[in-house]
């Protein structure tokens, strides 16, 4: 192979690559970092989270306050989850993404947290990654159980259901959707679900993304690109040896 056409296919392969790393993040403020009365109060009645809107029974919170100042809510007043600090079993640790989450009861004036997008192509997938927990509100008894909904367009896909023991945290955990975007609506949505009514039961949420897929036919033209690559350093190679 003649240098000049190895320096185009790297090129190439090259822009593929970055194209691939570089798809950007289509959620607005997915780790709820910003907000128009600072974290720790009721999410869209006394605080907005820049980018997203919820009616439901949703609070946010700053790292290392859910068990001890908790979250104002001008319904009810304090609302803390249990933890260590205040008793709980568990300790409340910030999540991968760090900084604020959210945390949504899931059998009380459940609502959505939402965003609408931008630059969705119909037909074009999309990953949705976000850091996810289960937990319990503070001066609750029981065991209860917890997951999310997630929709985006008219696809919905849950998490598993988690089984929290009573003043239980159940840590963080990450997950990663594919969604099919078929044009229905532009909403991302995330439904707690929880179980019992009057043990309320927690979903937190943070570090959300939302990123377009590549296409399989891409990645079929990295792969041909890496093997013509490759092919021609084999055929260098043997061109040296038997020189």
């Amino acid at each position: 192979m003649h240098l000049s056409h190895l320096a185009i296919a790297l090129a190439a392969v090259a822009g593929l690559g970055s194209a691939a790393q570089a798809a950007p993040n289509l959620v607005v403020n997915g780790g709820f970092e910003s907000s128009s009365n600072g974290p720790n109060n009721e999410f869209d009645r006394d605080t907005v989270f820049t980018g997203w809107t919820s009616n439901g029974y949703n609070f946010g919170f700053a790292p290392g306050t859910a068990d001890t100042v908790g979250a104002f809510t001008s319904q009810y007043g304090n609302l803390q989850l249990w933890g260590t600090n205040n008793g709980g079993t568990d300790a409340i640790t910030v999540s991968s993404f760090g900084g604020n989450f959210v945390a949504a009861d899931g059998a009380y004036q459940v609502a959505p947290i939402e965003q609408t997008l931008s630059g969705l192509v119909i037909g074009s997938r999309y990953a949705v990654e976000f850091d996810w927990a289960a937990a319990q509100q503070f001066g609750f008894d029981g065991a209860t159980t917890e997951q999310w909904l997630v929709s985006l367009g008219g696809q919905t896909i849950a998490t598993s259901v988690y089984s929290n023991p009573n003043h239980g945290f159940s840590g963080w955990m990450r997950e990663r959707f594919v969604f099919t975007f078929d044009g229905a609506n532009n909403v991302l949505s995330f439904l707690a679900v929880g179980t019992p009514d009057g043990l309320p039961p927690f979903s937190l949420l943070d570090g959300v993304s939302a990123t377009a897929v590549p296409e399989p036919a891409t990645w079929a033209m990295m792969l041909a690109g890496f093997g013509l690559v490759g092919f021609a350093a084999r055929r260098r190679a043997r061109t040296s040896v038997a020189a």
